[in-house]
């Protein structure tokens, strides 16, 4: 049993591109995420690019090249993230088409991915921009974390090499920290490859340079590598315990440098990399992913799911429904298993007095309990996990149990079993939304009672334990009614 267990899975998620967040859809979802789960801050890609529209230029009949800036849709998002309470992570990329130095992009919607053929250019986009967020929503920005770039480790991100990334970084930082040193900006915000390597090239980089970042940032995900078939591709889990090395390789190299204590933040995380991934949909997901959250915490500061909703295009446009989306929630805010995962992790109280592979398990000063059980398969048949859950602390108590498995919260197997609508129409929308909710079970413990919880493979149950009073009406008599 360990009762260490850091909460950190709502300080930040993940998004599509910023442009999404125009549409009707994207706002819809993260309206309910923020409803039940409310997260603090927003990742997301194509802060700069050209459909939000910021950077603008044009010559005059001298040849002389004239900039201006336009806000107008940058203004509209991020209203509407105030509104929804909560606050950007600003993931400065990618590089607007007049600036890029070269023809290179990335994704479905052509986001630059080259150095900047004029650093001024780039470095004042920066400024005028953060400049611009301070005036419109004041100090708070300073709160809000900067983040160099976006996965310079690998060609798909960035069209540079490492030497290029690390400069874009000392020029960029050190413009923001003269605009006020009160900014909080951190990189190198690399994947998982050549990880190690990047994560101490940068931290040296920072030392030679006498650089002192906020914050040092990395990607985390937990599957093989494998081809697509068709649309789809379908990857084998790694063992959460080896995959976790990666953080802890990366936390020691923080810790023994002069950044030592320096927060990490892991600004993408899932199990999957791809938007193509049905594994995403799927109740393992959610069990793996409870495992996940109970242990990131050990070493991150912060750890952001990406994503909260389907609605994203890297891939270009989804062709069905369920499709391996990384999102919490389907279209037509359809939740999926993991989403649960989330909202009983959201249910936890302050002090862990249990912990271990399968539960986390809370409670508060006045003996309230709160937990999260989960159990999954990944390449060998697993036992049932069993977790006693014992009352001695009220007269009488209501034990609320709520379960996710193959059967319920599972909206993926009522939608093959309706054939597989891509566009499913009302009735059907309805029945999907009917179908992911989990299981609902109340039990009333007496004190001195305990309950056996027993969870199957590729599950997750969350529970509550609260006292229970009654104050039944003149006359009333349930135990009438269930003779």
């Amino acid at each position: 049993m360990n009762t260490h267990f850091n909460n950190k899975a709502f300080e930040c998620v993940g998004s599509g591109r910023l442009g999404l967040a125009l549409h009707h859809e994207y706002l819809k979802e993260l309206a309910l995420v923020q409803r039940e789960l409310g997260f603090k801050r927003i990742r997301f890609h194509g802060l700069f690019h050209d459909d939000i529209g910021i950077y603008q230029q044009h010559e005059d009949e001298d040849g002389n090249v004239h900039v201006e800036y336009n806000f107008t849709y940058l203004d509209r998002i991020f209203d509407s993230f105030q509104r929804l309470h909560i606050n950007p992570c600003l993931e400065t990329g990618f590089m607007p088409e007049k600036l890029a130095s070269g023809p290179e992009t990335f994704s479905y919607w052509k986001g630059h991915i080259t150095p900047p053929n004029n650093e001024q250019r780039w470095l004042d986009l920066v400024t005028t921009t953060l400049k611009h967020l301070v005036d419109r929503y004041g100090d708070t920005v300073y709160t809000w974390p900067i983040e160099i770039w976006n996965e310079p480790n690998i060609d798909q991100f960035w069209a540079g090499n490492e030497e290029d990334y690390l400069h874009l970084f000392k020029i960029t930082f050190k413009a923001i920290k003269q605009l006020d040193s009160r900014f909080i900006v951190g990189g190198p915000a690399i994947c998982g490859v050549q990880d190690e390597k990047w994560i101490k090239d940068f931290i040296d980089f920072c030392e030679q340079e006498k650089l002192k970042p906020d914050f040092i940032t990395r990607h985390f995900y937990t599957v093989s590598v494998v081809p697509t078939a068709g649309h789809y591709r379908y990857p084998e889990l790694r063992d959460l315990k080896e995959s976790l090395h990666e953080l802890e390789t990366s936390r020691k190299l923080i810790d023994q440098s002069s950044l030592k204590g320096l927060p990490m933040y892991i600004t993408e995380f899932s199990t999957s990399y791809s938007p193509d991934a049905p594994l995403h949909d799927t109740v393992k997901n959610a069990a793996y992913v409870a495992d996940m959250l109970a242990k990131m915490g050990d070493t991150c500061e912060l750890y952001s799911y990406w994503t909260f909703g389907d609605v994203f295009e890297e891939k270009g446009i989804p062709y069905q429904l369920f499709h391996g989306g990384f999102g919490l929630l389907a279209d037509h805010q359809i939740k999926k298993p993991t989403f649960w995962t989330y909202y009983f992790y959201k249910q936890l109280l302050d002090q862990c007095i249990f912990k271990d592979d399968h539960a986390v398990v809370t409670k508060d000063d006045q003996g309230n309990q709160a937990g999260v059980v989960w159990n999954y398969y990944r390449d060998q048949e697993v036992a049932p996990y069993s977790y006693e859950i014992k009352q001695n602390q009220f007269d009488s108590a209501v034990l609320t149990l709520q379960l996710v498995d193959d059967n319920h919260g599972n909206p993926l197997k009522t939608w093959h079993d309706l054939g597989e609508p891509a566009n499913p129409q009302a009735a059907d929308v309805k029945l999907l939304r009917q179908a992911a909710n989990p299981k609902l079970k109340t039990v009333i413990l007496d004190r001195g009672e305990s309950y056996s919880l027993a969870v199957s493979a590729d599950s997750v149950v969350g529970f509550t334990l609260k006292p229970r009073s009654t104050s039944s009406d003149n006359g009333f008599d349930y135990e009438k009614l269930t003779k």
